[in-house]
C-alpha cells in the first residue's frame, strides 16, 4: 500500500509536463503571451531542479514523512491555482509554485523507498518504477490532448487534485517512519548559493542559442555568476554543522563515479528523446497527435529490461554488469538510430528504439540504488536528491547543446539544398510546424525533411559519443555489497542494514 501511494507521487511529477505540453497551444489561445511561452516549462524544471537537494536535506533532518506530505500539499496547491490562472504571468509564477512541490515528490519517493526497503531487495520493485515512466511517457501527451479538448486546458491542472488526494491520505494512513527533529539550523546560506548557482546553470542551458547568442552578454554573465555561487557554496559547505549537501558523501568512489553516470545518462537520454518524436513526424509522417504512442518501443524494452535486471540484482546482488551492459547497450542504440535517414521504415526504427530502451532500463534505476547503498542511512535523502539533481541537470544540458547541434545540422542542410531559402524558413528556430510543412512545395518539403535526419544523425552521433564517458566509467565501479543481502556484518563494506519493512509499515 505505501509503494502504491509512492507511485501515484511519483506519476504526479513525472505526468505534469508530458499533459501541460500538449494542452500549451490552447493555452496560449486563450491566455495569450506567446512571448512567455517557454517560461511555463522552464518556471516548472527550474523550481524542480532547485528545491531537489534541500527537499532531501529536510528529509534527513526533520524526519521523511512530513517532509513529503508537505511537498504534495505545495504541488496540489500549485496544481490548483495553475488552472486558475488568468493571464501568463499568473500561470508562470503558479508554474513555480508546482515546481517546488515537485522536487519534493521526486525525491521523497526515492529516500523513502531507501529507507523502507534495503537495496538487495529493491530490485523486485524497479519495474513498478519503470512502469510508472512508461505511462507518464506514453499516456501523457494522450491523455493531455484528450482532456484539453473535452474538458478545457485548466483540467490538465486540475486533474493532479484527486490523484494527489489519493497519495496523501494513503500516505498519511499507512507510512510510518520514525520521527525526528534536529536541533541543528538549516543552512540557508548554502541553500541560497546552490539555488542560485543551479538557476543560472538552467538559465543557461534555456538560454543559450534561442533567447540569447551563446556569447552575449547575458549568457557569459550567467555563467559567472553560476561559477561564483557555487564556488562560495563549496566554502560554506565546508563550514557549516549541517550541509545542505554534504560533500563527504562525494568521498566514497562508488557515489562520485555513478552521479558522473547519472549526469550522462540524464545528458544522454533526455536531449535523444527530444528529438525521436520530431524525426518520426517530420520525415516519417506520423501524426503528432499521437506522439507519446511513438515512444511505445522505447519504453517497452526501458520496463522489460528493468523488471529483468531487478530481479537478477535481487536473486544475486550483482550490479556493476548491469551498468557496464547499459552504458555499452546505450551506445549500441545511439549509434543505430544515427543511421536513421529519409528511407527508414518504422519497423526500423522501433527496432533501434528497443536497443536505446533496454540501455536505459539497465541504467536508470541501477543508479538511483548505487548511489543510495553508498550513503549512510543519515544522508539517505541527500544521497538520493543529489543523484536526481544530477540527473535533471544532464538532461537540461543535454538537450540544450543537442538542440544547437540540431539547429545548425538543419539550417546548413537547408541553405546547401535550397540556398538562402532555406536560411530564412530555419532561422527562428529550425522547428516547422507539420500542417505547415504539408502546405509547402514537394521540393522543400523534401530539403526539411532530409535537413532533420540529417539533424537527428548528428544529435544521435555525438550522443554516442558522449556516452563513451559514461561506459567507460562503469568499469571503475566496485562491487560493494548490496545493503539487506545475506552476507554477515563482519564480511560486508557497506553500511548496517536498515529497519525491516515489516516493522517499519
Amino acid at each position: 500500500m505505501v509503494l502504491f501511494a509512492l507511485m501515484i507521487a511519483m506519476l504526479l511529477a513525472m505526468l505534469d509536463n508530458m499533459i501541460v505540453g500538449t494542452a500549451m497551444p490552447t493555452i496560449v489561445g486563450e491566455l495569450g503571451g506567446m512571448d512567455h511561452l517557454s517560461w511555463v516549462v522552464t518556471a516548472y524544471t527550474l523550481a524542480t531542479a532547485a528545491s531537489t537537494p534541500i527537499w532531501g536535506k529536510l528529509g534527513d533532518m526533520y524526519g521523511r514523512k512530513g517532509v513529503f506530505l508537505s511537498s504534495i500539499v505545495l504541488f496540489l496547491i500549485g496544481s490548483a491555482l495553475s488552472g486558475m490562472a488568468q493571464d501568463m504571468g499568473q500561470l508562470i509564477g503558479f508554474r513555480a509554485v508546482q515546481g517546488l512541490g515537485a522536487g519534493g515528490l521526486m525525491v521523497g519517493v526515492m529516500a523513502i523507498i531507501g529507507d523502507l526497503i534495503p537495496p538487495r531487495e529493491r530490485g523486485k520493485y524497479q519495474g513498478m518504477m519503470a512502469g510508472v515512466m512508461a505511462v507518464a511517457m506514453v499516456g501523457g501527451p494522450l491523455v493531455g490532448g484528450s482532456i484539453t479538448d473535452h474538458l478545457g486546458w485548466r483540467w490538465s491542472f486540475y486533474i493532479n487534485l484527486p490523484l494527489g488526494a489519493i497519495a496523501l491520505v494513503m500516505v498519511t494512513a499507512v507510512l510510518h517512519l520514525p520521527k525526528k527533529r534536529s536541533q541543528t539550523r538549516i543552512d540557508y546560506a548554502g541553500a541560497a548559493l546552490l539555488t542560485l548557482g543551479i538557476t543560472s546553470l538552467v538559465l543557461i542551458t534555456t538560454w543559450g542559442g534561442t533567447e540569447y547568442d551563446w556569447l552575449s552578454g547575458q549568457i557569459i554573465g550567467l555563467g559567472i555568476l553560476g561559477v561564483v555561487a557555487l564556488a562560495l557554496f563549496l566554502v560554506v559547505e565546508r563550514r557549516v554543522n549541517e550541509p545542505v549537501l554534504p560533500l563527504h558523501i562525494f568521498r566514497n568512489g562508488n557515489f562520485s563515479l555513478i552521479t558522473l553516470i547519472g549526469f550522462l545518462v540524464g545528458f544522454v537520454m533526455f536531449g535523444s528523446m527530444t528529438f525521436l518524436p520530431l524525426f518520426q513526424q517530420t520525415v516519417q509522417g506520423a501524426s503528432a497527435t499521437n506522439s507519446g504512442l511513438l515512444l511505445l518501443p522505447l519504453m517497452g524494452g526501458l520496463l522489460v529490461v528493468s523488471l529483468i535486471a531487478g530481479r537478477v540484482t535481487t536473486q544475486t546482488g550483482k550490479y556493476k554488469i548491469f551498468v557496464v551492459g547499459g552504458s555499452g547497450l546505450l551506445i549500441v542504440g545511439l549509434v543505430l538510430l544515427s543511421l536513421m535517414g529519409v528511407g527508414t521504415t518504422r519497423f526500423t526504427s522501433s527496432l533501434y528504439m528497443v536497443v536505446l530502451g533496454a540501455g536505459m532500463g539497465f541504467l536508470m534505476q541501477t543508479t538511483m540504488l548505487i548511489a543510495q547503498n553508498s550513503v549512510e542511512m543519515k544522508d539517505m535523502g541527500v544521497g538520493s536528491s543529489s543523484a536526481t539533481l544530477f540527473r535533471t541537470i544532464g538532461g537540461s544540458f543535454g538537450v540544450a547543446i543537442f538542440g544547437a547541434i540540431f539547429t545548425h545540422q538543419v539550417q546548413t542542410t537547408m541553405v546547401e539544398r535550397i540556398g538562402k531559402a532555406g536560411e530564412k524558413m530555419t532561422s527562428g528556430g529550425a522547428q516547422m510546424d507539420p500542417k505547415g510543412l504539408a502546405q509547402l512545395p514537394p521540393a522543400i518539403k523534401d530539403a526539411y525533411a532530409h535537413a532533420v535526419a540529417s539533424g537527428t544523425h548528428h544529435v544521435f552521433l555525438w550522443g554516442a559519443a558522449i556516452s563513451v564517458v559514461g561506459f567507460a566509467a562503469a568499469w571503475f565501479l566496485k562491487e560493494v555489497p548490496l545493503r539487506g543481502g545475506p552476507a554477515k556484518p563482519a564480511e560486508s563494506t557497506a553500511v548496517p542494514d536498515r529497519v525491516p519493512v515489516a516493522e517499519a509499515v
